[in-house]
């Protein structure tokens, strides 16, 4: 299969998996996703097994226990059978069950005691690694103003960042410094959450402060403490969708982009600029920019 054809299959699965993102509440048939990649229906899961390495239901199946997973050690905590409800099955056993079997625990013990230790290979699929290679992302160089931030400082397991996210909008609400509706929200990962110990994580949850405020968040119950987000030139790139596959979007920059422009890397780490903090906002309607700075 020639360069070509290669980023034209893969584009075509890619639609796939987009569309598995956008309807994991719905009943979704091979009818309907081999429709979307624009395949015989006939040959349709062979297809999927071969490039993505599980069947099209195991798939779409875990995608739905990667969302479950996530809802189950949210901040304001759900009932079980709700997300099990939501995750396509027909009672709390069989999702329980399922669930176990998976990851090795039931949702109530993944719940009180999560481990996330190795949980990101469940979702490692052999074709999808390429995915970002056949993209044609759009990256801007800018120049982006220093700016003063209150930060809440999350120390620990990268799937907890929620919990601290929560704090974070609890001080933001009751100091009234750093108003989300019109100032910045950004994020800065110290390190790669899929590589890096749990209890070495670092990640700053930061809100622009009030032009009243610079320099001024007074000691406050939540921890929430005053730092500055430097100014600079800066390679951006918007990534669409659940904030779980940003990954993606950061490797291309590294992996992909970087080597080409010629271009250097400044002391600082990539982040995140959140554009949408709508909490009924669809997971694949997420927008974030990436910020990675340049010297």
């Amino acid at each position: 299969m020639n360069n070509g054809k290669s980023d034209l299959y893969a584009q075509r699965f890619e639609r796939v998996f987009t569309y598995i993102e956008q309807h994991l509440d719905s009943a979704l048939t091979v009818e309907q996703l081999s429709a979307v990649a624009c395949f015989s229906r006939f040959h349709f899961h062979r297809q999927f097994s071969q490039y993505c390495g599980v069947s099209a239901s195991r798939y779409i199946t875990l995608m739905r226990l990667k969302r479950a997973s996530y809802r189950l050690v949210q901040p304001l905590p759900e009932k079980i059978i709700d997300i099990a409800l939501d995750a396509g099955f027909e009672n709390p056993e069989s999702f329980s069950r399922a669930f176990k079997n998976t990851f090795g625990l039931t949702p109530s013990e993944f719940r009180k005691e999560p481990v996330w230790v190795d949980w990101h290979r469940h979702f490692q699929f052999p074709g999808k690694g390429n995915q970002q290679r056949m993209e044609k992302m759009d990256v801007k160089i800018i120049n982006v103003e220093p700016m003063q931030v209150a930060v809440l400082e999350h120390h620990g397991e990268p799937m907890r960042v929620p919990n601290s996210v929560a704090v974070f909008i609890e001080w933001r609400k009751a100091s009234g410094l750093s108003d989300y509706a019109t100032l910045g929200t950004y994020g800065v990962p110290y390190s790669d959450p899929l590589t890096t110990p749990g209890d070495e994580f670092r990640f700053d949850i930061c809100g622009e402060l009030s032009t009243e405020a610079q320099g001024k968040v007074p000691a406050n119950p939540q921890g929430v403490i005053c730092k500055s987000l430097p100014g600079g030139r800066c390679a951006v790139v918007r990534h669409v969708g659940s904030y779980d596959r940003i990954s993606e979007s950061v490797y291309y920059l590294y992996r992909q982009w970087l080597p080409q422009s010629g271009e250097e890397l400044r002391d600082f780490p990539v982040y995140f600029r959140y554009l949408q903090l709508d909490e009924q906002l669809p997971e694949n309607a997420q927008q974030t920019d990436i910020l990675l700075p340049l010297k």
